[in-house]
């Protein structure tokens, strides 16, 4: 099955934030989600993936030194998740009516996610209970599943963190990986 939400890896003469936003997909793409996860494999699925991973950068972008560069390329990075979720509706045959809606949707899941996602990791809610309730949708999952997509997330959040924003700003998670 083709990937919607796919991202370009050539970072050439592109903006930082499309760069950036490929190397997110690049993550949210990585078969060990999906796998040892459990995450479905569907395009729900990886639209879930794709907003988790978005998510983290976005509250790694929110603490960042100088909030204003911060700030300006979660801006840009909010705007190519938005057009690529405009692209790949229109991909998977939605029409122009439903387009604007859908996408708009997604922005709102986004928003939620980020939400709750932020309150997990600050310690205010149950990463366990964030991940069931929008990553898994509420489905039963696996505890071992349940627990590794968990440790990988919190993982992941570190490892964004640890990026300096220079480099984040040149559209490099190059030492995340």
């Amino acid at each position: 099955m083709k990937w919607p939400w796919s991202g370009r890896r050539s970072r050439q003469g592109e903006p930082p934030a499309t760069a950036l936003y490929a190397e997110l997909i690049a993550w949210a793409r990585l078969p060990h989600w999906y796998e040892l996860g459990e995450v479905p494999d569907t395009i729900d699925g990886r639209f879930d993936m794709v907003a988790l991973v978005v998510a983290l950068m976005l509250l790694r972008l929110e603490r960042a030194d100088d909030r204003s560069a911060g700030a300006q390329l979660s801006a840009d990075l909010t705007e190519r998740f938005i057009a690529d979720m405009d692209g790949s509706m229109r991909q998977l045959g939605f029409g122009d009516p439903a387009v604007g809606k859908r996408v708009g949707e997604m922005v709102s899941a986004l928003g939620g996610r980020l939400g709750a996602y932020r309150d997990a990791l600050a310690g205010n809610e149950s990463l366990d209970a964030a991940l069931t309730r929008n990553l898994y949708r509420g489905a039963s999952v696996d505890a071992g599943a349940l627990a590794w997509t968990a440790s990988e997330v919190r993982t992941l959040a570190a490892r964004f963190e640890a990026v300096p924003l220079a480099a984040l700003l040149d559209g490099d998670l190059g030492s995340a990986r």
